[in-house]
């Protein structure tokens, strides 16, 4: 009888414990547990809705050159794609040229070589060593994004100096290749 009274006495008091003291060891940890990984699963829903809507405004990749404003000669695509693999070979650091006709809904090139940069994917995630070249020939604009492992380098003021002083004057003649080719020798000159 004892011993009858000591297996009950030891299995009351084992639920007791199963039932009220370790769920609030195990319980509240993985209720929090639960709760982050819930939550980080809706920030992903929200950030793949919000680059599903960015990314539907931009047109996709084709290449290291996306000439989609049809602004270079086969030959010409052909060589300054030789100059980024090239680059990207010997640095890892990639670099992508975009012609377009239109830049809309938004206003400013530089916002929309950022953000198009960002939705491709342009350099690698880890050293975040891109660089994005946008022009519009319609619109008459063209910018250059950077990555924030780039930017260590070739910071906004020597980028806009490439386009004022090397990249402008060509296009002014109607030189686009010339125009980029020059502008992409100088950064890659810069950014060793």
């Amino acid at each position: 009888m004892k011993k009858i009274l000591i297996i009950i006495g030891s299995i009351g008091i084992l639920y007791i414990f199963i039932s009220f003291i370790l769920p609030n060891y195990v319980g509240i940890p993985l209720a929090a547990y639960e709760s982050r990984k819930a939550w980080a699963e809706h920030e992903q829903k929200l950030n793949q809705e919000k680059h599903s809507d960015t990314a539907s405004i931009f047109p996709k990749s084709i290449g290291i050159i996306s000439d989609f404003g049809q602004v270079f000669t086969e030959s010409q695509r052909t060589e300054l794609s030789q100059i980024l693999y090239d680059y990207d070979i010997e640095t890892t650091r990639q670099i992508v040229i975009i012609t377009i006709d239109s830049i809309k809904p938004y206003k400013d090139i530089q916002k929309y070589a950022t953000d198009l940069g960002n939705i491709w994917g342009v350099g690698t995630a880890e050293k975040n060593n891109g660089l994005t070249i946008v022009m519009c020939n319609p619109c008459r604009q063209i910018g250059i994004a950077t990555g924030t492992g780039t930017e260590l380098i070739l910071t906004d003021e020597i980028c806009k100096n490439v386009i004022e002083n090397i990249i402008i004057p060509k296009f002014k003649n109607e030189e686009y290749f010339d125009g980029i080719k020059n502008g992409l020798t100088e950064l890659i000159e810069k950014w060793k």
